[in-house]
């Protein structure tokens, strides 16, 4: 199951040499936590190297987890842990696969990074994830095309635990400057919309993510 998942956190990034890129990225903070909006700084793991108080804020609800808090890595976040479907909407369509594309492409590029590989190693002891890893996501990717896989632009659902908010949407907006992209990373801010009612059936879909299958994959392959 997901919140099974074990393997390690992935091994620790390097921190940039010079005065002058460290003296960037404590700037990179500071106006990170001038956005009001949920944002965030990840490394080509989806380790996390900086987030702001708004992203906190969204995922304050969420347990703990020895390898998946969103702080940490949040590609692991979406894919193995139990409570990521409480404040993701849609989570299978709307992040888990979008999620598995990215990925994927980043094992293509860097097939022999030992955090990614740990990442591989972890889908593939998870059954569910592995069936949408492999069969799931070729078909998926198939039925909605390649572009479904970008992050920058895409409206994705998401349950506020702020009231204010609640069940609303969030358009993620890829910054990336070219001084950041050159360290290997990437900014990502999730720009949130007002708050909306949520149907029954989304309030029936939240939660905990069960076991079971995905419905992308049939349960015959799963």
């Amino acid at each position: 199951m997901a919140h099974q998942a074990g393997g390690q956190r992935s091994i620790p990034r390097p921190v940039p040499e010079g005065p002058e890129a460290q003296a960037y990225l404590q700037d990179c903070a500071v106006y990170l936590e001038a956005v009001p909006f949920p944002s965030v700084v990840v490394d080509h793991r989806w380790d996390v190297v900086q987030s702001n108080a708004a992203f906190a804020s969204l995922f304050r609800a969420v347990s703990p987890h020895p390898t998946a808090q969103p702080g940490d890595n949040f590609l692991r976040f979406v894919l193995f842990h139990p409570d990521a479907p409480s404040v993701l909407g849609d989570h299978e369509a709307g992040w888990c696969l979008p999620m598995l594309a990215g990925f994927a492409a980043a094992v293509e590029r860097h097939g022999h990074d030992h955090g990614l590989l740990a990442i591989r190693r972890d889908i593939a002891q998870d059954p569910i994830m592995e069936a949408a890893y492999r069969y799931g996501l070729p078909h998926w990717i198939r039925a909605v095309g390649e572009g479904a896989a970008e992050h920058d632009g895409a409206v994705r659902p998401l349950v506020h635990p702020d009231p204010r908010w609640g069940a609303t949407d969030c358009r993620i907006v890829e910054d990336t400057p070219t001084a950041l992209r050159d360290m290997g990373y990437t900014r990502l801010t999730l720009v949130l919309r007002e708050a909306r009612p949520a149907p029954a059936t989304r309030r029936a879909r939240a939660g905990r993510r069960a076991a079971g299958h995905l419905r992308v994959v049939p349960p015959a392959e799963a």
